[in-house]
């Protein structure tokens, strides 16, 4: 089996120009020689980073299959510069978008956790969108979502502010929240959540031209299951695997949770791999 980490020195990437230029730290597995399998392509959730367990579980099975693996840190996160203050879902799609743009690999499968769902599928619709030959990016053969959280900002944060919250937004621009993750607390910005509502995806159908599996947990304290429940009502096109995990929580990163990672992973090269087979 490969080293899993054959090179840990990270490779950067500057996004934008001028005052919103940014180095955005990547850590590229390549693929064995003559190994024609979809590229991984981790997408980490809020605050996270691309060192987390489900990005090192992904990356672990990348080596054992001599598959290609990308990971990167969002802006304001990791190893990425950036503040985290300036961060909003476009910005961190547009990093999406630089990465891939720049390793352009040929086929991928997106594997996003959390926020990084959210990010995957807006992903999906610019992909799809940039159709013209100059544009052209790579194929999206399959995606596994891992407690997807898309909408975030106005399904699940919007509705739930309190009066505090709410004058804190509107005087300082930001609240603050006790993370149970971290020590740090949690910052939701204004302009996080005023573009949130411009990146929304549950507002109609979202049609990804590929696999879909998602793994969510039924005690998931952040993000609910019927969350879900009605991301899979806007994929109506697509082929839709759910697995809801009775005891899971947001995380998802027990032992019996990464193997349900891995197996969806490996079903989504698996239809992959037959999509390419002659008929």
């Amino acid at each position: 089996m490969p080293d899993q980490m054959p090179d840990t020195q990270p490779q950067f990437l500057t996004v934008g120009e001028g005052e919103a230029a940014r180095e955005i730290a990547m850590l590229v597995r390549p693929a064995q020689a003559g190994n024609k399998a979809p590229t991984l392509v981790w997408l980490s959730g809020y605050r996270s980073d691309m060192s987390g367990t489900k990005a090192l579980e992904l990356d672990g099975l990348a080596a054992e299959l001599g598959l290609a693996c990308i990971r990167f840190d969002y802006s304001g996160h990791g190893l990425s510069g950036g503040s985290f203050r300036d961060g909003t879902i476009s910005r961190w799609l547009e990093e999406a978008l630089a990465v891939i743009g720049h390793l352009a690999p040929e086929r991928v499968i997106l594997v996003g956790s959390s926020m990084g769902g959210w990010i995957a599928l807006r992903l999906a619709q610019e992909l799809a969108r940039h159709g013209e030959p100059k544009l052209e990016g790579p194929k999206l053969v399959g995606m596994v979502l891992i407690a997807p959280a898309p909408d975030f900002t106005s399904d699940l944060i919007e509705p739930n502010l309190t009066a505090k919250e709410r004058k804190s937004l509107t005087e300082r621009g930001y609240f603050e929240e006790r993370s149970q993750y971290s020590p740090e607390p949690n910052i939701y910005t204004r302009a996080l959540i005023e573009d949130g509502r411009q990146n929304r995806v549950l507002d109609g159908i979202i049609e990804t031209g590929c696999p879909v599996h998602i793994l969510q947990g039924m005690k998931d304290p952040d993000v609910p299951h019927e969350h879900a429940m009605k991301l899979v009502e806007h994929l109506p096109a697509d082929d839709v695997v759910l697995t809801l995990i009775r005891d899971g929580d947001h995380r998802l990163s027990r032992a019996s949770d990464l193997a349900l990672l891995v197996s969806a992973v490996r079903g989504i090269l698996r239809s992959s791999a037959n999509m390419e087979k002659p008929t």
